[in-house]
């Protein structure tokens, strides 16, 4: 007699794994329509025919592609009909009590087509082929009863198989759509780089001849003409400066996503930083009647950062304070050391950002209305803070500013050591 073999700890997991859940083990097979029709036959006869065989959890009853002449109808427990490896099955289907494994072995003289594995203590009750033929020369009626559960679980089988063949043609025709898809967004991904190096590359020349223009007019007007039109060339000033930054920050997001490397790091002063984008904010804060106040240590470490992104970033979020804060209201900026790091952080007293856009405001494009503001420019200014700010290795965010009003946007960068 061979020895029962059991599953490893890590295969019988496996084969379990999406088992019901635990059942009464004194559950038994009694009242089921297979043990109603045996108990229609002569008792003696039965015990002669049928064979009790126990196993325990992880126990191989039978293996897939051995020959094999004995039917079991399943008293109490449960077993997996497995196939493939137990390690990487193909297929895995449960049994529990009143139900019948291995039948297939009566009708064809064919290797079984799966393992069966005891899931948990159970008590098998087998019959073998000769025997069942004997029984179904016995009991006419049985025989019918019998042949017509063996059919109905051949058409369960053929309608299961029918409806994978169906769920596989749905599958691969999915697949095949996503797969069309993927490569459409593949193409308009590819499209829409082309379309910004394009763009930034002819703006790049006309915000060049803009700049120069610029100076050649403070150079050659007349003094009064000067003081009279100050405005409105600090007004075409600003303007190009916010484009000459779109520009900038389309090149670098571009570049950043390409994993290429921009400019040196070096150690860098935050806070001379901070004062140099409160000089370059000066018109605009003035025209809004709003006041910035800088707060920092005098002994704040230099970070290591690249200073013009840097720089780039903490004029976006001033430009985004005075954008959405309410005319003459106050501004603050503030760099403070956590530990290894420099945090930054700009509060203002804006109508604030809702929490279900606190993360969505950093995508590329993305705008949200604040406060029945509606969002101007192109949504970029604020991916480029996260993607420079990342690639720095910090971080970005924005929260409630003191007391719930406005917003407080907050990065990190790293302290030089």
């Amino acid at each position: 007699m061979m020895r029962t073999q059991k599953l490893p700890d890590e295969e019988f997991n496996i084969v379990r794994a999406a088992q019901p859940a635990p059942i009464d083990p004194s559950e038994t097979a009694a009242g089921s329509t297979v043990v109603s029709l045996l108990s229609s036959l002569d008792r003696k006869v039965l015990d002669q025919v049928m064979v009790e065989h126990r196993y325990t959890p992880g126990e191989i009853v039978v293996y897939e592609g051995q020959y094999g002449d004995i039917a079991y109808l399943i008293w109490s427990g449960r077993v997996a009909v497995v196939q493939g490896d137990f390690a990487n099955p193909s297929s895995v289907n449960y049994r529990g009590t009143g139900e019948v494994v291995g039948e297939m072995s009566h009708i064809d003289n064919k290797p079984r087509y799966a393992s069966i594995v005891a899931l948990d203590d159970v008590r098998l009750l087998g019959i073998h082929r000769n025997d069942f033929f004997e029984l179904l020369q016995i009991d006419p009626n049985f025989s019918t009863n019998m042949m017509e559960i063996l059919s109905n679980r051949l058409r369960a089988a053929e309608e299961m198989s029918r409806v994978n063949t169906a769920i596989g043609r749905e599958l691969s025709a999915e697949v095949q759509e996503l797969q069309s898809e993927n490569e459409a967004l593949r193409q308009m991904e590819q499209r829409r780089q082309e379309l910004s190096e394009l763009v930034v590359h002819d703006l790049r020349n006309p915000l060049g001849n803009l700049f120069s223009a610029l100076n050649m007019l403070e150079l050659v007007l007349p003094e009064a003409v000067l003081e009279e039109n100050r405005e409105l060339l600090e007004i075409a000033r600003l303007s190009h400066l916010r484009m000459q930054d779109l520009v900038d920050s389309l090149l670098d997001i571009a570049q950043i996503e390409a994993g290429r490397p921009l400019g040196e790091r070096e150690p860098t002063n935050v806070a001379s930083l901070m004062g140099e984008v409160t000089q370059l904010n000066a018109f605009a804060l003035d025209k809004r009647e709003m006041t910035l106040t800088q707060n920092f240590p005098e002994d704040l470490p230099p970070v290591l950062a690249d200073p013009n992104q840097i720089r780039r970033v903490i004029t976006n979020l001033i430009d985004n304070a005075i954008k959405y804060s309410p005319k003459g209201g106050p501004l603050t900026i503030t760099a403070v050391r956590q530990g290894s790091m420099v945090e930054v952080s700009v509060v203002d007293a804006g109508p604030g950002v809702a929490p279900e856009e606190r993360e969505r405001i950093f995508d590329r494009f993305a705008q949200a209305e604040a406060g029945g503001i509606r969002p101007r420019g192109f949504g970029l200014g604020l991916s480029y803070c996260k993607l420079a700010i990342e690639a720095h290795n910090g971080r970005i965010w924005v929260e409630p500013g003191p007391e719930g009003v406005g917003s407080r946007f907050v990065f990190t960068l790293p302290v030089v050591i």
